[in-house]
């Protein structure tokens, strides 16, 4: 079983000086997922899956197009969610991300104004990623170890792509391999948009458990397009 995580290409979070909430990509945000869409060309997969918001669907548009496969969205992807501020000024919110970073550790686990609590997000992303997996056949086992038991519907020659944001991947690439969450996993494992993070389970004496094989690949980007 292997899950291809792919972080969304280069957003538009600002035009004409106001802030965006759920938007397009840029023109290199496109360039990117075009790109992104060739180097995945000659892979195959049994689903693919984007979160709700609509840079990850322009993301994965090119990769569908040669895929022949139609998009399924998985709502538990969903990055965490901003403040209402659309069409307010880009500098108030580039402020309060930078005053959020200077926050003690624990407090950062609160999160944005009016946002979500990064706590409450990091539990959402932990529950729908073991319920993304029991779907696909794999139960997380009563020990204190990433240890995962296979049930009836497992599958092992299953390949899935799923197309997401820096936190949701992060927070379940953490959650996979079995880390102690922390209020910044997006700031701890840095993907890069339109690059590709792999996860491949393996079978151990008691179990399964994951390997991650590729953290945010870049390959196919020219250094002009590669972006964070």
């Amino acid at each position: 079983m292997e899950i291809v995580l792919i972080r969304h290409a280069e957003p538009e979070w600002v035009k004409d000086g106001k802030s965006v909430v759920n938007p397009p990509l840029t023109e290199r945000g496109s360039r990117q997922a075009e790109l992104l869409g060739q180097r995945l060309s000659d892979e195959k997969f049994d689903h693919v899956f984007a979160s709700p918001l609509q840079r990850t669907h322009l993301t994965a548009q090119p990769t569908l197009d040669r895929q022949n496969r139609k998009l399924e969205i998985e709502p538990f992807l969903e990055e965490i969610r901003e403040p209402a501020w659309h069409g307010a000024p880009a500098e108030q919110t580039i402020k309060a991300y930078r005053d959020e970073v200077k926050n003690a550790s624990h407090e950062r686990w609160n999160g944005l104004d009016g946002g979500e609590v990064v706590s409450d997000f990091v539990e959402r992303i932990n529950v729908g990623t073991s319920l993304f997996l029991e779907e696909h056949g794999l139960v997380r086992a009563e020990t204190s170890l990433p240890i995962w038991e296979k049930t009836s519907t497992f599958r092992p020659d299953i390949r899935v792509l799923l197309v997401a944001h820096a936190g949701t991947s992060s927070v379940s690439i953490c959650h996979m391999l079995g880390f102690p969450p922390t209020p910044w996993e997006w700031e701890r494992l840095v993907i890069g948009h339109a690059t590709v993070n792999r996860l491949e389970v393996f079978e151990i004496g008691d179990g399964m458990t994951f390997g991650l094989s590729q953290l945010s690949s870049n390959e196919h980007l020219p250094r002009d397009l590669r972006t964070y």
